[in-house]
């Protein structure tokens, strides 16, 4: 059991190493203007538009790294200095949103497994904390085993978003180079970029997989 213990840490570790680092490469590269002065918006549209997405909006929002797609109202969303700036970060984080909205178009089976089960994981997270608290002060077993079946809904969840995210990025990548929006000695910026937020997703997942096998360790050895 320690050895788990041990194995969370590190990843708990990964996973706040993986937030500085990808917070620290987007500032690092959001310094380094992309060649054709293209906005996170422009690459958005181009994307967009060259996908047949035409009526798909794009807006801005307020914060840092709060971009995402919206498969719902189907809208592009990029925090502001991705939407305004010209720089190797807006594009890639920019292009990365619509490889989303193209996973959307063309029903891509990993992201629409993802969409069907989120009411599912929304309220399976929210009550498992609940459940396993109580199930351990008043040793109900019958409740931590609830618990850690609700939480495997979230692990699944975790684990079904990493080829989605994969997938967007690696769409942006051939789009971007394909369709000439960055030069072949941008790639090694707008690399650095998706690699570092993909780790991201890769940390979290793992610390929550590790955090099931332990909760299913605790169960056994109780039952």
């Amino acid at each position: 059991m320690m050895g788990m213990y041990i194995l969370i840490l590190l990843a708990f570790g990964l996973s706040l190493w993986a937030q500085f680092r990808v917070k620290g490469t987007f500032n690092k590269w959001s310094d380094v203007p992309n060649e054709n002065g293209l906005t996170g918006y422009d690459a958005a549209r181009h994307m967009l538009d060259r996908n047949g997405l035409h009526d798909v909006p794009i807006e801005p929002v307020p914060g840092a790294l709060s971009d995402h797609y919206d498969p719902i109202h189907r809208v592009v969303r990029l925090s502001e200095p991705v939407y305004y700036e010209k720089s190797i970060s807006a594009v890639a984080v920019a292009c990365h949103e619509v490889g989303h909205a193209i996973q959307h178009k063309e029903h891509y089976p990993m992201l629409t497994l993802r969409h069907r089960i989120f009411p599912i994981v929304n309220f399976a997270s929210g009550i498992a904390p609940f459940l396993l608290i109580a199930g351990f002060l008043f040793s109900f077993t019958n409740l931590i085993g609830l618990g850690i079946i609700f939480f495997s809904a979230t692990v699944a969840f975790q684990l079904i978003t990493l080829p989605v995210e994969f997938n967007a990025s690696n769409r942006a990548r051939e789009i971007m180079v394909s369709e000439g929006f960055i030069r072949s000695d941008e790639e090694r910026g707008i690399a650095k970029v998706l690699n570092a937020a993909a780790l991201t997703y890769v940390a979290a997942a793992l610390v929550s997989l590790l955090e099931l096998i332990r909760l299913i360790g605790i169960f056994n050895s109780r039952d």
